[in-house]
């Protein structure tokens, strides 16, 4: 019989879908969960999905691809969607996605599923994702599919007797790895509803955390990828999930966003990313350090375009390509060591040093030893200020008749009211 690989969370509505598809498409399914930091008991996982059905379950261990092919890169970038979101989810979609494909592959498979809704941003980072790799593979996604709300996905895995971690007395829909912790659904669905502390599973309330003593640590990155922490080498996995643990204590990484979705509505969303917030803080910082303004100011700029890219599901774009190229170019030095302070509810940065530094203590000094040339600077506001000086005296003043009394925002209505008045 025909096979489709379902991308298996052991969640309510990939446990459904083993069931479903049967039914529907009359197809095999073969489950594939792709461990990325879920921190589940995944052989339990694919034991019930045999149990509800699937013909094998299959497991695959991508964390290590996962950091140095998706997070670093976009760690690298300073990618944050909305100056809040991480991409923790968004940026594990495109691994998946290609797992899925090799996996239909290599077992013969004629289709491939996923467990996304109709409203969210998954489908379209799967479905571009897989489009992308294997036009030919065709993707059932039962959950866009069926005419089933949560409530009644529930119903339906009672009464067919599949095992599922959901009731509708804890209807939250989470999604984790190593980078973060998504939550959304339940009471989260109002905006103006506190989120209980049963969403939070990686951070402390900061509040408690206050009686906890401050800590520091100090992160060190070589070409702009974290390599040390507090001087030991570790790998990226165990350097994420340290932090994860660490900076979890002092209630850090809680993000609560109200998000534009891709496909045009806005969602209430609640994360945690405790190592995410730290090592974002630590390199934006050390890249302060290592770049130049000019590089800084574009690079900004070149940021928001990834975050977005990410979101959007076009990862595997020549875009992404493109964008790619000039991080990397940007972070040829960026390295060097970064200092932070965990303490109830925040990170902040306390030091930080490199061999790479544009930092001169000689020019920034305002103590013996000052090098810089404080005679120079005349010759350079004059020049500066040339443009503004030279536009100021042949188009500005003469066109509102203030003859330099241009800072006077009251006067300037004032006066060009009643030069208005004259010319009419």
């Amino acid at each position: 019989m025909a096979t489709v690989v379902l991308a298996y969370s052991g969640g309510l509505d990939t446990s459904v879908a083993i069931r479903w598809i049967k039914e529907k498409y009359d197809l095999d399914v073969i489950a594939l969960t792709i461990d990325v930091g879920n921190d589940r008991d995944l052989p339990a996982i694919a034991e019930r999905a045999n149990k509800i059905g699937a013909v094998k379950s299959l497991i695959v261990d991508a964390r290590a691809d996962f950091v140095k092919y998706f997070v670093w890169p976009a760690l690298q970038a300073g990618a944050v969607y909305e100056g809040e979101y991480p991409l923790a989810t968004a940026l594990a979609r495109p691994l998946i996605a290609r797992l899925m494909v090799e996996v239909a592959k290599q077992e013969g498979a004629v289709a491939v599923a996923h467990g996304c809704t109709g409203k969210g941003n998954d489908q379209v980072r799967f479905d571009v994702s897989i489009n992308t790799l294997a036009p030919d593979l065709k993707i059932i996604a039962p959950v866009r599919e069926w005419s089933m709300t949560r409530d009644n996905e529930i119903a339906y895995a009672a009464e067919h007797n599949i095992p599922i971690p959901v009731t509708n007395a804890s209807p939250y829909s989470t999604d984790q790895n190593l980078w973060g912790r998504s939550i959304e659904c339940g009471v989260l669905e109002d905006p103006w509803a506190e989120p209980p502390a049963e969403v939070y599973a990686w951070t402390a309330d900061p509040d408690t955390a206050a009686a906890k003593e401050p800590t520091y640590v100090e992160i060190t990155f070589q070409h702009g990828v974290p390599i040390a922490l507090n001087g030991d080498e570790l790998d990226g996995v165990t350097i994420i999930e340290t932090l994860n643990k660490v900076a979890g204590e002092y209630g850090i990484g809680r993000i609560d966003h109200i998000e534009n979705r891709l496909v045009g509505i806005k969602s209430r969303e609640i994360y945690e990313a405790p190592g995410a917030v730290v090592l974002l803080a630590a390199h934006k910082a050390l890249e302060s350090l290592t770049l130049s303004r000019d590089q800084t100011r574009f690079k900004e700029i070149i940021a928001g375009e990834y975050a977005r890219l990410v979101y959007n599901g076009q990862w595997y774009s020549a875009l992404h390509q493109d964008l790619a190229a000039y991080v990397q170019s940007t972070q040829r030095f960026v390295s060097g060591t970064v200092r932070m302070k965990l303490s109830h509810g925040r990170c902040a940065l306390v030091g930080r040093k490199s061999a790479h530094s544009l930092y001169s203590l000689g020019l920034a000094t305002y103590e013996t030893g000052d090098q810089f040339d404080h005679n120079a600077a005349l010759g350079f506001i004059k020049l500066w200020a040339l443009p503004l000086s030279t536009q100021a005296q042949a188009q500005l003043l003469p066109s509102i008749g203030l003859e330099g009394n241009l800072l006077s925002s009251e006067g300037t209505k004032v006066q060009i009211a009643e030069k208005s008045e004259v010319q009419s």
